[in-house]
């Protein structure tokens, strides 16, 4: 990991109608719109649902990096966030955030061991630490294989 800090830079640009479009150098362009519940069509990512997106990819990622530093096996993870948009101190934000978390792990893996990992993960997540909320985590940890 390259030190501290790390900077992002991320260009909108828009016509007075239609979609945004983000771009940042070296990435894919990506089209977003309001969502159906701020008049929009519903049919792109949106910032909230970008948001919500943001929070799932870290903890998955985090998961990721802590699972292979600390040799856990698995196999899969799958990582739901839900998010809620509430007015709160007289402005529209993000009031919760569940992330609703299934992991498979092999036979012969600790399952409270995995789930200390998860924990771990949902402490390290720069996203949801950036964010104005408590996250919650609610884990599911399956065994599969042999």
């Amino acid at each position: 990991m390259q030190p501290y800090p790390h900077e992002y830079s991320v260009e909108a640009s828009a016509a007075a109608t239609g979609p945004v479009t983000l771009s940042s150098q070296g990435l894919p362009s990506l089209e977003t719109a309001p969502p159906r519940e701020f008049d929009g069509p519903g049919d792109r990512w949106s910032p909230e649902t970008l948001l919500v997106g943001a929070v799932a990819d870290c903890f998955t990622l985090s998961f990721r990096a802590i699972a292979a530093a600390s040799k856990l096996e698995w196999t899969a993870l799958r990582c739901r966030a839900e998010g809620k948009l509430d007015r709160s101190e007289g402005v529209a934000r993000f009031t919760e955030m569940t992330l609703r978390v299934r992991l498979e792990i092999p036979p012969g893996v600790e399952v409270e061991r995995a789930r200390r990992l998860l924990e771990k993960s949902e402490k390290a997540c720069l996203i949801t630490n950036s964010l104005r909320l408590t996250p919650v985590l609610a884990c599911e940890i399956e065994t599969r294989g042999a």
